[in-house]
């Protein structure tokens, strides 16, 4: 069994829901902060008169091509993100078994 699980079993189904709460808050913060960054980055990069009320077709194509890289990194980082968690708790486990077995 997945020590989390089994950490997470033990703990009240109150607290879980709770917990569960608390996590789904950050994910809505951390994607509303990356959509933030976002629209800042290519705004700043790419708009560069005021004078009209929609983008030219130049800063259109800029903003486009700056979110299209964006979503790629970030989409990249999370993957490798995930890789190294994996990774870590690979190691975990294995530092964990070695443990068990010298005592």
């Amino acid at each position: 069994m997945d020590p989390n699980a089994a950490a997470m079993a033990a703990v009240p189904a109150e607290q879980q829901q709770q917990l569960l709460q608390e996590i789904e808050k950050m994910q809505v913060r951390d994607s509303l902060r990356m959509y933030n960054s976002l629209v800042e980055r290519c705004f700043k990069d790419c708009v560069e008169s005021f004078r009209r009320k929609d983008l030219d077709a130049t800063e259109e194509k800029c903003v486009q091509s700056c979110a299209a890289k964006f979503m790629k990194h970030s989409a990249r980082v999370g993957l490798r993100f995930g890789e190294l968690s994996s990774e870590a708790e690979s190691q975990m486990q294995q530092m964990m078994a070695q443990q068990a077995a010298g005592k």
